[in-house]
């Protein structure tokens, strides 16, 4: 007799941009993909208008070109944090829009990761509404992924926390970390997805002083120097919904 099979252990990654997901949450994509975490990764778009800069200043670079280009960065970047499914939209970016079919089309994707918890930005980001988008969007997926009219006979999905991940401009945000997660044991696999990105070089050094000092919050935080447990590189999450605990 067949010993039963278990449900692997999934996670979901909603990025507005196909460099989101790498700045933002890449250790958390590594570290769990390395617990055995299968971890799906949506862009809704490549970032092909408003965050391809660097491509654009090549002469006679078209549209066609740059994303081309943004979506092997972000396949480069997949393959090296472990990444187990990266699914390309490919809606466009400033602005990005979702119809009701592409939504429901994500809503299709959270019912089959069945994910035990989700990523997504910051809600409120005045400096690129595409993110704080695509965080509106992610929550209103949720819930419908969780609704029992929606396609009837399909399993719906439970009640997976939604984790918000760090924006670029932190303190204009509004955004308040309530989780730090050490990230050092995949640092080098976080920072050879963010060398992958090769149309955002200015933000490699960026995102890796960002890792340095949630790192600092991560230890004051664990024990502070009574004893915190030390982490070199770590990142920061605020979570959306009350967790349930049996043990603080």
């Amino acid at each position: 007799m067949s010993a039963p099979t278990t449900a692997p252990k999934t996670a979901l990654v909603i990025s507005a941009h196909a460099a989101d997901f790498v700045w933002r949450c890449g250790g958390a994509i590594a570290l769990h993909a390395a617990m055995g975490y299968q971890v799906t990764v949506v862009c809704l778009s490549f970032g092909e208008r408003g965050e391809s800069a660097k491509l654009w200043k090549d002469p006679g670079m078209t549209l066609d070109r740059v994303k081309s280009a943004r979506r092997a960065e972000a396949e480069a970047a997949a393959a090296a944090l472990g990444v187990h499914d990266l699914i390309e939209f490919d809606l466009g970016d400033y602005p990005l829009h979702l119809t009701q079919d592409d939504k429901f089309r994500l809503v299709d994707v959270i019912r089959k990761v069945q994910p035990r918890f989700m990523l997504s930005h910051s809600q409120y980001d005045p400096y690129n509404t595409d993110h704080m988008y695509t965080t509106q969007v992610a929550l209103e997926c949720r819930m419908i992924a969780q609704a029992w009219g929606h396609n009837p006979g399909e399993k719906v999905l439970g009640a997976p926390q939604l984790y918000l991940f760090e924006p670029h401009q932190t303190e204009q945000m509004g955004w308040k970390p309530d989780t730090f997660l050490d990230i050092t044991p995949v640092w080098d696999k976080k920072r050879a997805a963010i060398e992958c990105m090769e149309g955002q070089e200015h933000l490699w050094d960026y995102y890796t002083r960002v890792a340095q000092n949630r790192a600092n919050h991560f230890m004051r935080n664990s024990g502070g120097q009574g004893g915190g447990r030390k982490a070199q590189f770590a990142e920061g999450f605020q979570s959306i919904f009350p967790r349930t605990v049996d043990e603080l």
